[in-house]
């Protein structure tokens, strides 16, 4: 029986009070709740990258693919389960990144970067121009079951949440696992110096070919899980700007702890909607300072406050 860990007892126990804390909360939490936790799962897959020493700025075009699967499947395959409908997503973005990654992992730095945008227009430009697909406004999606139990009007959110939070915390456990184990320690490595690797006897581009696959497939899931919690798909999913702000939410939690991205992915969330409340028509400033705050001072992201309380306390024992 594998036995857990000190990280994986408090990632389960953040799970559970936030899913207990989501049955009493206000409507309008348990969506930022949904929407934060969905996204920070495509910001883990931007994150598995910056392990690796690559930053994507096209991850929108996993997140796209895992929305609108769940869209299709719905609307033109009469699909309403939704682990059917996850899965379809993963498996699609799984499927295009095993053909993007054979050409995306000859690449490094600023053309990686470059060519995975690239990839996320072209997909933006083809649903612009497809009018069987909503065109610019994109399409709703439909009502969904889950394991043939279809939630009431109240309960859906409640329980999208929940699935969302469970969702989560199996990839958290995942990639906190992947991390600690050969080849999470091994993409760190080839961040560092690719050319040791390959003296390793290892291929530096396998390992980030696996690690581009797996990223598509968590971003998928977060994507998927949006469209079903906003209940409504469009190309912007894959705009340049939808890719930009996982990147924006990836800088500002770092890279040191699994859980950083979720910490970001709501803080990010909460800054934003009392941004648009307060200050409406210059809201994205008050995250630029965010942003640029978070460089100067916390150059590591939010987590690192964590990281140094730590080690004050490691220091005072």
């Amino acid at each position: 029986m594998m036995r857990l860990d000190r990280t994986e007892l408090c990632l389960i126990a953040a799970a559970v009070v936030l899913a207990a804390g989501g049955l009493i909360a206000p409507g309008w939490l348990v969506f930022l709740l949904t929407m934060a936790f969905a996204k920070a799962l495509v910001v883990q897959g931007v994150v598995m990258q910056m392990r690796a020493g690559l930053v994507s700025f096209g991850q929108g075009l996993f997140y796209c693919v895992g929305g609108y699967a769940v869209g299709m499947g719905g609307h033109f395959f009469g699909l309403t389960d939704l682990a059917v409908l996850l899965s379809a997503g993963v498996l699609a973005a799984m499927l295009l990144a095993m053909v993007l990654g054979l050409l995306l992992t000859r690449y490094r730095d600023i053309f990686f970067a470059m060519l995975s945008l690239a990839f996320s227009m072209i997909l933006f430009g083809v649903l612009v121009k497809s009018p069987q697909l909503g065109s610019t406004d994109g399409f709703n999606v439909v009502s969904w079951t889950l394991f043939g139990w279809s939630p009431g009007k109240d309960a859906a959110p409640t329980t999208l949440l929940a699935v969302t939070l469970a969702a989560s915390l199996a990839v958290a456990l995942l990639l906190y696992r992947y991390v600690q184990a050969g080849v999470g320690v091994l993409c760190e490595a080839v961040r560092e110096n690719e050319v040791r690797v390959e003296y390793l006897g290892l291929s530096p581009r396998w390992l980030l070919y696996s690690n581009y696959v797996a990223a598509a497939a968590v971003s998928a899931l977060g994507g998927g899980l949006t469209a079903l919690a906003a209940g409504h798909i469009d190309p912007e999913m894959a705009y340049w700007t939808t890719s930009g702000e996982f990147v924006f939410i990836a800088l500002l939690g770092g890279t040191g702890h699994v859980a950083a991205p979720f910490l970001a992915a709501l803080v990010f969330a909460v800054v934003r909607t009392y941004a648009i409340e307060f200050v409406p028509h210059s809201w994205q400033m008050i995250l630029g300072f965010t942003l640029l705050g978070v460089i100067v001072f916390l150059p590591k992201g939010l987590w690192s406050l964590f990281s140094r309380a730590k080690a004050k306390g490691a220091a005072a024992s």
